[in-house]
């Protein structure tokens, strides 16, 4: 399998404080990859290079063989990087199909294309019953997905997701798992923060471990949950 990321020696400092340090990890092509670890490991700060909103101190990051470290996040969308949020960033007053012809317009200033191309990916994320509701009116879980459908309205080569999962019930967790499947199942690469181990260990081919900004870790789920050193960030010594 081909590599479409490649996350080469990233630091990244904040003042004294070294959120990321050394860190080196790589996505394939149409791979589901978590980026786990226990709270303050460094897992939202490493989204946040890929994704352009923080530069890093030290390291390169590369997207298709392209350095993309240091550009703006809204390059980074261009050059195929999606993202979600840990809360998501829904236009509450909108209705959820003109949530998704926000990202549908950034490739055609066509509002009929971009229409019929929000329509397509909430029916994709099992929203379109909702399609004319405020985003504001949904569930937690619907709004997850909403924003899932906007970043793909972008067409992206990556998505990136931070904790698609986390406060979300059993049923609201097997749903969010059957859109991710079915993102990779389009050869989209997925890159996951998630605190719900149940929810990624299952889906993902490879589980990255952070710990105080290091990482730790790097292997199958079955690899990742016999490691010593993993048992001991989640548990303590």
């Amino acid at each position: 399998m081909s590599t479409l990321l490649e996350v080469k020696n990233v630091t990244k400092r904040f003042g004294g404080l070294v959120a990321n340090d050394d860190v080196s990890f790589s996505v394939g092509r149409g791979q589901i990859v978590g980026l786990i670890g226990p709270n303050g490991a460094g897992k939202t700060t490493m989204f946040n290079c890929v994704a352009g909103y923080f530069a890093p101190t030290q390291g390169e990051i590369l997207l298709d063989g392209q350095a993309v470290h240091g550009l703006p996040p809204e390059r980074c969308a261009q050059v195929g990087i999606g993202r979600t949020f840990q809360v998501a960033r829904t236009f509450t007053s909108m209705t959820a199909c003109e949530n998704v012809m926000v990202g549908a317009l950034m490739l055609s200033r066509n509002t009929a294309i971009a229409r019929s191309k929000a329509m397509e990916l909430l029916e994709f994320v099992g929203l379109a019953r909702h399609a004319d509701r405020a985003a504001g009116t949904l569930t937690v879980s619907e709004q997850r997905r909403l924003a899932v459908a906007r970043a793909l309205a972008l067409k992206p080569k990556l998505l990136l997701m931070d904790e698609v999962m986390a406060g979300l019930n059993p049923t609201e967790v097997r749903e969010a798992v059957d859109v991710v499947l079915k993102i990779r199942g389009q050869g989209i690469s997925c890159l996951i923060v998630e605190h719900v181990l149940e929810g990624i260990m299952p889906i993902a081919d490879r589980i990255v471990v952070l710990d105080y900004g290091k990482k730790i870790a790097d292997g199958t789920p079955a690899q990742v949950s016999q490691d010593e050193r993993v048992i001991a960030a989640y548990l303590g010594e």
